[in-house]
């Protein structure tokens, strides 16, 4: 296999492409060049989004194996790169199921449909706008958000719940919010937890970092399975952390107690704490 950052000739791309993968979409999203070739960066996207794929799939079986008409919503899609690949794996073959993609860029959100529209997947929808102000079915059973910027995993997290998703896969992008936070209300804080934020370059990163752990107490205090891992190797990208979510309760009360205390702790509200703070009493 070719080093991380190689590109790869036609004759070896099928070893980088999953079962029932085609090189037709690949090229279609212009992963693949004319001549069937991988280039590097192309490489770098779909070993991601591969990567992804594999950890989705038990997600993918169950709603699919559970539900007459399961919907998956990619928020912050991009070319929807990701949305593309699971509908060819998953729902392609089967005759039930729709794939929702959001996109707040309406250039890249009508480019995408009208791709969609001539490979003939009918399923595949578009809605056009923020994560937060897009249309959505009512009930969504998977949401994914990769590298949704900011706050805007909130979003994802706020529109999972509130649609009563029962997946949710996240991989979060410059968590900035609570530096800033950090920064106006740090005199807040007493103790030795006022030195893990001291500094800027330790603020961002401890911002950083308590953003998703905040993130993880707010899904698990709904009565989300949480798993916190790593989506790729650091080779491809920085922003390499994947909070993966499965509902198997209403609630949780001990998240709740547990993100009160890391509140009362640290002086920061971030947006999906502040969206929910009735719910989640804080």
């Amino acid at each position: 296999m070719a080093p991380a950052r190689q590109a790869v000739p036609k004759h070896q791309v099928r070893r980088e492409l999953l079962e029932h993968q085609s090189a037709e979409l690949l090229q279609a999203l212009h992963l693949l060049t004319r001549e069937g070739n991988l280039n590097a960066d192309a490489r770098r996207k779909l070993k991601q989004v591969n990567h992804l794929v594999g950890l989705l799939s038990p997600a993918l079986d169950d709603v699919l194996g559970r539900f007459g008409a399961p919907v998956v919503a990619d928020v912050g899609s991009g070319n929807a790169y990701l949305g593309f690949v699971l509908y060819e794996l998953f729902f392609k073959a089967v005759d039930k199921g729709e794939l929702w993609s959001v996109e707040s860029r309406d250039e890249l959100s009508r480019k995408a449909q009208e791709r969609a529209r001539a490979l003939g997947f009918d399923r595949m929808h578009f809605s056009t706008g923020t994560i937060a102000q897009a249309e959505y079915p009512a009930r969504v059973h998977l949401l994914t958000a990769l590298h949704a910027c900011d706050t805007a995993t909130d979003d994802a997290i706020i529109v999972a719940i509130e649609r009563n998703a029962d997946h949710v896969a996240l991989v979060p992008c410059c968590q900035a919010e609570l530096a800033q936070q950090l920064k106006e209300r740090g005199k807040e804080a007493q103790g030795p937890v006022t030195s893990l934020f001291a500094h800027p370059w330790h603020r961002r990163e401890f911002g950083s970092h308590l953003t998703n752990v905040l993130r993880a107490l707010v899904l698990e205090s709904f009565g989300y399975q949480v798993t916190v891992t790593e989506l790729t190797g650091w080779e491809h990208s920085l922003k390499n952390e994947l909070i993966l979510g499965r509902r198997v309760h209403k609630e949780k009360r001990e998240a709740k107690d547990e993100l009160r205390a890391l509140l009362g702790a640290v002086p920061v509200r971030p947006k999906v704490v502040r969206h929910f703070a009735a719910a989640l009493g804080v």
